[in-house]
């Protein structure tokens, strides 16, 4: 009866040793800073990704997550991931211009690719591996880390449809959008963002932008301003990514290579879904508390297209992985459009919008 106990016991403890795919392998413990506090919803993006690697690894791989300040400030995040402060980062690419100005054309480019444009071109694309080549620089790997979609317009307190109607304004922006709004005779001061209500409030400043509807709201705004100058054409969408540590990529096996991969293209797409659909959950809200979308006239969206095309030209010639970039991103644009505009004229807005003339995005 003994030996028979011990048989059972012996089978039993192997078939657990057995049903557990990384039992006796390495287990990772790795670190992730970020650029954001733990309020901001790109910080549970985060903890999204964290949670899918840890259980697709079965616990060997385990991240924790650490906001901005915990570790290191928020604008230092980059740099301690290159030296081995944290093994990964999380971040908008944008902040990284001083670095390159080529980082920011993989956060957003005004009047540039949206969300699904952005995912296609990273993803089937030629985009990941460009950013790889560009990361790689800096002893960095990158994974896709959400697209959050296009941001919201400028806050006023006069409805504004010209943009000839910011001259005397003083307005927060930040990036490229900031020089390009200063090259078309605007005033531009690039407050961070946690400043931002105190100056509308004070009238510091006149006119302000943060991010999209469902990041923007509760930062109160709406509560001093109750006019937006929409679209938001200075970013028509809000590309992440997650830095990695290429010596502790390198480190790993090709298995959680590809976990790092696929948990990265999932969170892409859980954060755009999550993005858009409460991007137009907290657009009805911004309506409740009486806030008014005011559209910019086609003279003036010509205008600063025009002034966008003339910058980043400029920045093409200085720099030439920038260009190549742009110049990859310009041919899936040109291809594209072709399907776009083929396929046009059935956008699902509801039935009486659609039978009164609504059918384009």
């Amino acid at each position: 009866m003994k030996r028979i106990f011990v048989l059972m016991m012996t089978v039993v403890l192997m078939s657990a040793f057995a049903n557990s795919s990384f039992a006796g392998q390495k287990r990772y413990h790795w670190k992730m800073i970020e650029t954001w506090s733990t309020g901001l919803h790109w910080h549970e993006t985060a903890l999204h990704f964290a949670k899918v690697v840890k259980e697709l690894t079965n616990g060997q791989m385990d991240i924790k997550v650490f906001p901005a300040g915990a570790i290191v400030p928020a604008f230092q995040v980059f740099d301690a991931v290159r030296n081995g402060v944290a093994q990964m980062g999380y971040d908008w690419p944008g902040y990284w211009k001083g670095k390159n100005q080529a980082f920011v054309a993989f956060a957003s480019v005004p009047f540039g690719m949206d969300d699904i444009e952005y995912s296609i071109w990273l993803r089937a694309g030629n985009g990941m591996k460009l950013a790889r080549e560009l990361y790689g620089k800096f002893g960095l790997v990158p994974l896709m880390g959400g697209n959050s979609g296009q941001e919201m317009g400028f806050f006023t307190k006069k409805p504004i449809t010209d943009i000839s109607q910011l001259k005397g304004m003083k307005v927060r922006t930040v990036g490229w959008a900031a020089d390009i709004l200063t090259n078309a005779g605007v005033s531009v001061s690039p407050l961070p963002g946690s400043q931002i209500y105190l100056a509308l409030s004070r009238g510091v400043i006149d006119s302000a932008e943060f991010s999209t509807p469902y990041i923007t709201y509760p930062m109160g705004f709406q509560e001093i301003c109750k006019n937006v100058m929409v679209p938001g054409w200075h970013q028509p969408s809000v590309q992440l990514m997650f830095d990695v540590n290429k010596r502790a990529y390198d480190s790993l096996s090709n298995h959680l290579k590809t976990v790092l991969k696929i948990a990265s293209q999932e969170t892409q797409l859980w954060d755009l879904t999550r993005s858009e659909y409460n991007n137009a959950k907290y657009i009805m809200k911004y309506e409740k508390d009486g806030v008014k979308f005011n559209k910019l006239s086609g003279s003036s969206l010509i205008k600063l297209r025009k002034v966008t095309k003339k910058y980043l030209d400029g920045l093409r010639k200085k720099n030439p992985f920038l260009n190549k970039v742009l110049a990859s991103q310009d041919k899936f644009i040109k291809e594209y459009a072709v399907w776009k505009t083929i396929r046009s004229g059935v956008s699902d807005y509801p039935y009486k919008q659609y039978i009164a003339g609504k059918r384009f995005q």
